[in-house]
């Protein structure tokens, strides 16, 4: 047992009670008797019981109506109704007031340990499932959108506005701005936040391993393809799908992707059995889309299709004010990572970031300042600890980092002769991040770089 459950037993025969009292305690159960059902109630009002087991004929007030007024007191205990006599019409009326079951006597003490052992099982799965939905109710805020600016105001109340509807949504803005945390707030702050948001970057994958991604594959569908695999529409059933980077998409799987829209249902790639799937779709992109429709390299009717609701994520130049209370959330965050005291920061270094233009917009932000936290050895950042020479916007950590990875991954490849399968494995990260990686730093072999 996860706990120790309790059982209360009301019979008014005390060999019945005396014997079920020593079978449970010794199962390792709580244990309390009650001679009548008033004596029940007594109990009742004062502690509360996992398992209530009670005797249908009573002198007094009889089984059925104690169980309802236990049903009255708002208990959740699990009533198991028990009779010396075979009645259906008893039972089945216990059943219908909500008893959970009921056992005729003599009792088989296996066929009652089983019973309560279900019993059991039922009240741990409602404590278990209740603990898992208060964790997710705490979990919505923890990465809240960060800021107080008029612009964060106004992506607030769309979020909070949409986030009950069942609408599309395209959150557009440039790289960095922190357009799946919105994509997250809507989910985790929607009625479908007890189910999947499984995302998907269609930018990080070819055509046809991204269809084999969206749709899922059936074994033989290709070569590779050794087993039947679920797609991410699939996995989103109930739930909500975020599909970043939608501007990259080709012609072919714009037309794949409108058609599961509008009817909700698709086929594996290589089956011929059509699935359904209950999924929002909230999509994100740092092109312009509408450019996009305008000059025929995006379909109007997806576009429309997707576009019932766009949310502008502002660039962090254009909300200055608020890199003060970023700041102080990225280095509280970084601070327990690193298991040490929170630091301050310098005046100087604050105005030096407020003048800065940030063209990685929070992420870049994000990155200074774990960066700062590393290589400063004092109790607070100064202007030193930041990537930020006098007089100019230096080279930026995102960009130093994403050199070293470059180098890293070119330095894999090359000693492994390409092989991408070999590399992605001494990396450790899949094919599809590594093709991402390649296509990102534009990554060439010797030969083809020598042309």
């Amino acid at each position: 047992m996860s706990k120790k459950i309790s059982i209360l037993i009301v019979d008014d025969e005390k060999s019945v009670t005396d014997s079920l009292y020593n079978w449970f305690i010794e199962d390792g159960y709580y244990v309390k008797c009650a001679a009548s059902a008033k004596e029940a109630l007594t109990i009742l009002e004062s502690e509360t019981y996992h398992i209530i087991l009670a005797d249908i004929k009573m002198p007094g007030m009889d089984g059925l109506e104690m169980h309802r007024r236990i049903k009255s007191l708002n208990q959740d205990s699990i009533v198991i109704m028990m009779t010396a006599f075979a009645s259906v019409d008893t039972a089945v009326q216990a059943l219908k007031d909500g008893a959970y079951d009921y056992i005729t006597k003599p009792f088989d003490p296996d066929d009652l340990s089983h019973l309560i052992r279900n019993a059991t099982s039922q009240i741990n799965l409602k404590e278990e499932n209740k603990t898992l939905k208060d964790k997710i109710s705490s979990l919505e805020n923890v990465e809240d959108l960060i800021g107080e600016s008029e612009a964060m105001m106004q992506v607030l109340e769309q979020v909070q506005s949409v986030a009950s509807s069942n609408s599309s949504v395209i959150i557009s803005g440039e790289s960095g701005t922190g357009k799946e945390l919105v994509a997250r707030a809507i989910h985790s702050n929607s009625p479908r936040k007890y189910f999947p948001l499984v995302s998907v970057h269609c930018g990080a994958l070819p055509e046809n391993l991204l269809e084999s991604e969206l749709f899922g594959h059936e074994k033989g569908a290709f070569t590779g393809a050794m087993f039947n695999r679920k797609g991410r529409f699939e996995m989103a059933d109930g739930g909500t799908i975020f599909l970043d980077e939608i501007a990259t998409i080709s012609a072919k799987m714009q037309v794949e992707l409108l058609r599961v829209l509008e009817s909700g249902k698709f086929m594996r790639v290589g089956g011929n059995k059509e699935i359904s799937s209950d999924f929002r779709v909230i999509c994100a992109t740092n092109k312009d889309l509408k450019k996009m429709v305008e000059n025929g390299t995006f379909r109007e009717d997806l576009y429309y299709r997707l576009n019932v609701v766009d949310i502008k994520v502002p660039p962090l130049r254009e909300r200055k004010e608020d890199i003060p209370v970023l700041v102080d959330y990225f280095i509280e965050k970084y601070c327990k990572s690193m298991n040490r005291e929170k630091v301050d920061i310098d005046k100087a270094a604050i105005k030096r970031l407020e003048e800065y233009d940030f063209p990685g917009n929070v992420r870049e932000l994000e990155n200074m300042i774990e960066r700062a936290l590393v290589i400063g050895n004092s109790k607070s950042i100064r202007l030193k600890d930041l990537p930020l020479e006098s007089g100019e916007q230096a080279t930026t950590p995102v960009e130093s980092l994403n050199e070293n990875e470059k180098k890293h991954i070119k330095n894999i490849l090359d000693k492994y002769d390409w092989n991408i399968s070999r590399a992605a494995k001494i990396l450790q990260v899949d094919r599809a991040t590594l093709y991402n990686k390649i296509k990102k730093y534009n990554l060439k072999t010797s030969g083809q770089e020598n042309h």
